[in-house]
């Protein structure tokens, strides 16, 4: 059998087991946050108070906070573009195009509704912030979605889960610590709204790495396969081809990471804790039955992140980033 036939056949047998992960880690609509939760009522008489005190909160928080804020809303809105890249893995497309059956079709849906909240209110707050050009924002988050994104998986869906497991885990340590962040400036409310998105992406990353353990229980060696050759190849960031109006593709990643970096929001560290998180969670180092190019590939794996270490400690961030379009200067 192809290994193509091989991983449909791995989808198909955890597709079973669809609706009791979509229970484990998914919330019903009715019982989630809505970004309204968290936002001043437009109903209420006290709309403009609450909006002038979200303002006045938000004004002593530096720039490098606004542009990491920023790329995050910007990611977090371009999901459009990272459903449909799912909707083709392999074992999820169907040839007759029945996706309405589709239970792992079902659980990206479901998935695509949580996330979807994500930017929403991200984009509400940074409107009601006064800090931000939304115009430009929106230009950029136009380009992402029309621009795509490559990260190397193709449709196979083994390097699809190593990639997603991966990138839920950064975008909670990065939600996370910009709501740590915002709640040392006082600004309480983006503190709020960024903790509880990390609450989802947290329980995004755990379900995904469920996939991938149990493909380890049925394939073991092709899983190791996948996971050598994303750490290999390097798991991108989604944004990674930001930019501005105006802008080459991609020509915005680098100083928005470099402002991410300078921040302590996501660094170069935190990717290797993540890939180091990664082998513990899946046990890399207690799999049997490997075949012997697996085995070179697991002993790969297990050195990888010391060598990204020691890569990384000589890495240098610029102290200072060029002038965002994004951002409008603070008022005294």
């Amino acid at each position: 059998m192809s290994i193509y036939n091989v991983r449909k056949e791995v989808m198909l047998l955890i597709e079973k087991d669809v609706d009791r992960y979509m229970d484990q880690y998914l919330i019903p609509v009715e019982k989630i946050w809505q970004p309204s939760d968290f936002l001043p009522d437009s109903q209420s008489d006290n709309f403009y108070d609450e909006i002038k005190e979200l303002r006045e909160l938000a004004k002593d928080l530096p720039d490098d906070f606004w542009v990491t804020l920023v790329g995050d809303t910007i990611t977090e809105e371009a999901l459009p573009t990272y459903e449909s890249w799912l909707m083709q893995l392999d074992g999820v497309h169907r040839q007759d195009g029945e996706y309405q059956e589709n239970g792992w079709a079902k659980w990206i849906r479901h998935w695509t509704g949580e996330e979807n909240r994500h930017g929403d209110i991200l984009n509400k707050y940074l409107y009601l912030s006064g800090r931000i050009n939304m115009r430009e924002v929106e230009i950029s988050t136009h380009h992402l979605i029309n621009d795509g994104f490559d990260i190397g998986t193709s449709h196979d869906p083994y390097r699809n889960f190593v990639y997603t497991s991966f990138q839920e885990l950064a975008t909670y340590i990065s939600h996370n610590n910009v709501a740590r962040i915002a709640k040392q400036y006082g600004a309480k409310n983006i503190a709020k709204m960024c903790k509880i998105i990390a609450g989802d992406e947290m329980r995004h990353h755990l379900a995904y790495c469920e996939f991938v353990r149990r493909i380890f229980e049925v394939d073991a060696s092709e899983m190791m396969l996948a996971v050598q050759y994303m750490f290999k190849l390097k798991i991108v960031m989604p944004a990674h081809f930001l930019r501005e109006s105006g802008d080459a593709i991609g020509k915005l990643f680098e100083p928005f990471s470099d402002a991410a970096q300078r921040l302590g929001v996501y660094t170069a560290f935190d990717y290797i804790d993540i890939m180091e998180k990664l082998i513990g969670m899946w046990k890399i180092d207690q799999i049997t039955g490997l075949t012997p190019e697996a085995e070179k590939a697991r002993d790969f794996i297990m050195k990888f992140p010391s060598r990204m270490r020691r890569i990384s400690e000589r890495i240098r961030i610029p102290e200072h980033g060029p002038q965002f379009k994004w951002l409008i200067p603070a008022t005294v």
